[in-house]
């Protein structure tokens, strides 16, 4: 390990700026030594305007491409792109599909337009994406073909990536991106209820298979040559299927065994496909203990916070229930031609075939991972977030008890019904109190 970081060189740049922002030295370095480029720079964030968004996932891909073309010695350029980059496909197939509007165009636009005036037009662009991430990942696939003819060039395209299977340590995880958000706030007891299919395909990859797909992806343009640019599905629904459904149970069953510290409420996730049932038990369950955890800061001379966190968590939950009530088919013939090319040990050392995957063990070392790695929760401390959990137990079956008691109480009063109800079991209970006696006796 020590010889392995004494060869990494790191240099400043900036993919928004020409030349990659790269001082004369360093490109200098960087063209006389690179034999392989993994490109995975870009924006995330499925909320950003679409002007940055272009500007880092299009243009920096030109500009990537451009510093190519001067190394000396390069033998693989390895692009990593979505399998949602064309999400408004049912079917994704490994091959790159002509966008609705030529790169070039949109960039032009770009460059003169405002940010306001681009915006403005965002959804009209992006069609029936859901966001600027994927529809700018399309364009960059389609920009890199075209501009990259006679470079060494391959797409990996991962699914949602995932907490590490086994890599440098299962569960391993170092932000939020993907569901790590999803997992930090049903843990954290802030995340009841979403949108989705629970019969859907969560299609989940581990970090560190992507990765191991994306070095033997390289090496095999380094070594064979492809003359096409090939792509490749590294995702995992078609052949080791997992459901939302399946992860909202084991996430429940996981944060209850270990449960992180300072829960607001018992972890219980669950998907429905009703918006208006989705709305309501997020008002019920989400935003009026909010109102009223906020309201008891105040009370105590404290700032309030939990409404706003509140309004994030949904901002966020949102951009992600496109991908949860959604189900699309990836085809990945390319990634398993790769596997039929490796040796044995190859397969051993740099695995990323998703059959490998034990869900259930993989689901427990993220929740494990993202106490640990994220949260930067103490393993020792297991013990007394446990009593905390039994206590949030105790307090939440008492608030439901006497919740139904009020409910039950109005609907009496002020519903006929439930009034006529009520008096009936009060009769039945008052027959059965002066007839028990007697039955006791004659028995």
């Amino acid at each position: 390990m020590p010889d392995m970081r004494s060869r990494i060189v790191p240099v400043c740049g900036d993919i928004l700026e020409p030349r990659l922002g790269l001082s004369e030295q360093d490109e200098a370095m960087i063209v006389a030594d690179t034999n392989i480029v993994f490109h995975s720079a870009a924006t995330v964030k499925f909320d950003e305007e679409l002007k940055l968004s272009v500007q880092m996932n299009v243009i920096g891909v030109r500009r990537m491409v451009q510093l190519a073309r001067k190394m000396e010695h390069l033998q693989a350029f390895i692009h990593v792109s979505t399998a949602y980059a064309n999400c408004d496909k049912e079917s994704v197939k490994e091959v790159v599909y002509d966008p609705p509007l030529h790169p070039n165009k949109l960039i032009d636009a770009v460059e003169w337009m405002d940010a306001d005036a681009i915006q403005a037009l965002t959804s009209k662009l992006i069609g029936s994406r859901p966001n600027t991430y994927t529809y700018t990942k399309a364009l960059a696939e389609y920009l890199l073909v075209e501009e990259s003819k006679g470079l060494p060039v391959a797409i990996v395209r991962p699914s949602i990536v995932g907490a590490s299977w086994s890599e440098p340590v299962p569960g391993w995880v170092d932000n939020l991106n993907g569901p790590t958000g999803l997992l930090v706030a049903i843990g954290k007891g802030l995340l009841f209820i979403m949108h989705g299919d629970s019969y859907c395909t969560a299609d989940v990859i581990p970090v560190d298979t992507a990765t191991n797909a994306m070095i033997a992806v390289a090496w095999y343009t380094a070594i064979d040559k492809p003359k096409d640019v090939l792509l490749y599905n590294v995702t995992s629904g078609q052949i080791n299927r997992f459901t939302w459904g399946a992860m909202a149970e084991q996430l429940r069953e996981n944060f209850i065994h270990y449960p992180c510290h300072n829960m607001a409420r018992v972890p219980n996730p669950r998907f429905t496909l009703s918006m208006f049932w989705r709305d309501l038990m997020w008002f019920i369950h989400q935003m009026m203990p909010a109102y009223i955890f906020d309201l008891s800061l105040r009370v105590m001379g404290k700032k309030p916070m939990f409404v706003k966190i509140q309004d994030r968590l949904s901002k966020a939950v949102t951009t992600l229930e496109f991908f949860t009530s959604n189900e699309w088919t990836f085809h990945n013939d390319n990634i398993f031609l790769l596997l039929n090319r490796m040796s044995e040990e190859d397969k051993r050392t740099f695995c990323f075939d998703p059959r490998s995957i034990d869900w259930k063990k993989y689901m427990l070392n993220y929740c494990l991972g993202v106490k640990e790695f994220v949260l930067k929760e103490d393993i020792s401390q297991l013990p007394a977030a446990r009593i905390a959990l039994q206590r949030l137990q105790r307090i939440q079956t008492l608030l439901k008890v006497l919740s139904g008691v009020i409910i039950w109480r109005l609907l009496v009063k002020r519903v006929p019904v439930f009034h006529s109800l009520w008096n009936l079991l009060l009769g039945w209970v008052q027959f059965l109190f002066t007839k028990l006696p007697s039955l006791a006796r004659s028995s």
